[in-house]
């Protein structure tokens, strides 16, 4: 059984969103200003550090894609349920 609740820290992936938010006319801060949370939140659950289902659906929004296609690690089912 796999463990969906295990953090999977993943630097250069938030650095990859850093850039693709950049690159959509966002960031990490202009983010969190818009959810009503600290930069450092965004960053945590950016990293995998935290997970936040409304971050992550915030942050795929702004890259035009599904939190799935981001983190698939944290949205894999788990094979050995019946």
């Amino acid at each position: 059984m796999k463990n969906k609740g295990a953090k999977i820290v993943n630097l250069d992936l938030h650095a990859s969103i850093k850039a693709r938010l950049r690159d959509a006319g966002s960031g990490i801060n202009a983010l969190a200003r818009e959810l009503g949370v600290t930069p450092s939140t965004i960053t945590t659950v950016s990293q995998g550090y935290h997970r936040s289902q409304r971050i992550q659906e915030a942050i795929a929004r702004k890259l035009g894609t599904q939190p799935e296609t981001i983190w698939p690690d944290r949205y894999e089912e788990d094979d050995n349920v019946s």
